[in-house]
């Protein structure tokens, strides 16, 4: 008896492979952090879902192989795909928007993202001022075709909810950090979803000294926002974990502890570039 073929591949969720990848790509059962909002990423990449009247906002996809974790943790939920109809990015980089594509097609959800993420998306890879660029085409991620663009303090209402988006860029051109209300009963918390704002780079010759201003404001308008809970895009800088032991996640100095180390952070990498 002949065997019949495998499946084909799903193309949009083939894994990338990279030192970090298998470790972060581990999964990891939603969690409720405060009100309307859950965290629904792999132990290593945070995806936040917010629940509205009228639909969920999902906030980033991690890895090609992550979004068959995220979609099993919206289910586990009691939701389905179709019930998502916003997507807004962070930053654009593989492990952070590598599953979007899929999360896309699978829920016909909008996408929406800062300028120069929705044209690093369109094309599936960082642009060129990227500090992360890679002219070789190392790491590239799906495509993500008509991604709509958002500005610095744009709002985003779905339903009830209302997410402001702010620009954020230093770690790459397009970041955006997000905020926005939950609550549980009568008392509504400030959430905020901070992008990465790690002076990091791996393209060479690349200097951050040229964008040091506008990477110095980002990071202070991330230590001025209203926050109580923070998430950052990779769960453990903002020590998600640990304050899932504890029990809370309400964390008044959250963003400006996130703030503080940043800033330490990029004022280091600029000394060691005037040497």
């Amino acid at each position: 008896m002949l065997a019949l073929p495998a499946a084909a591949a799903d193309p949009l969720t083939a894994p990338i492979e990279c030192r970090d990848c298998q470790v972060w790509n581990q999964a990891e059962p939603p969690v409720h952090i405060y009100g309307n909002s859950y965290y629904v990423g792999v132990v290593g990449l945070s995806s936040v879902l917010i629940v509205t009247r009228d639909g969920l906002i999902l906030l980033d996809g991690d890895l090609p192989q992550s979004a068959p974790l995220i979609e099993k943790n919206i289910r586990t939920l009691g939701h389905q795909m179709r019930e998502v109809k916003l997507i807004l990015v962070s930053h654009e980089h593989f492990d952070h928007v590598g599953g979007i594509a899929a999360l896309k097609r699978d829920s016909g959800a909008r996408v929406l993202a800062g300028a120069d993420a929705a044209k690093a998306l369109g094309q599936g890879h960082p642009t060129e001022a990227d500090p992360q660029y890679d002219k070789t085409g190392k790491f590239p991620f799906p495509k993500v075709a008509g991604v709509e663009t958002v500005t610095d303090g744009q709002a985003i209402t779905l339903g009830d909810v209302t997410v402001t988006a702010h620009r954020t860029p230093g770690h790459t051109p397009g970041g955006t950090s997000w905020s926005w209300s939950s609550c549980e009963k009568d008392r509504c918390l400030a959430m905020v979803y901070a992008d990465s704002l790690t002076a990091m780079s791996t393209a060479a010759g690349y200097r951050f000294a040229p964008v040091a201003d506008s990477f110095r404001a980002s990071i202070a308008k991330v230590r001025g926002l209203p926050c109580d809970i923070l998430v950052s895009t990779h769960p453990t800088v903002s020590g998600f974990w640990k304050k899932m032991e504890k029990g809370s996640f309400v964390d008044p100095e959250g963003c400006r502890e996130l703030a503080a180390g940043a800033e330490a952070a990029l004022e280091r990498r600029l000394v060691e570039e005037a040497r």
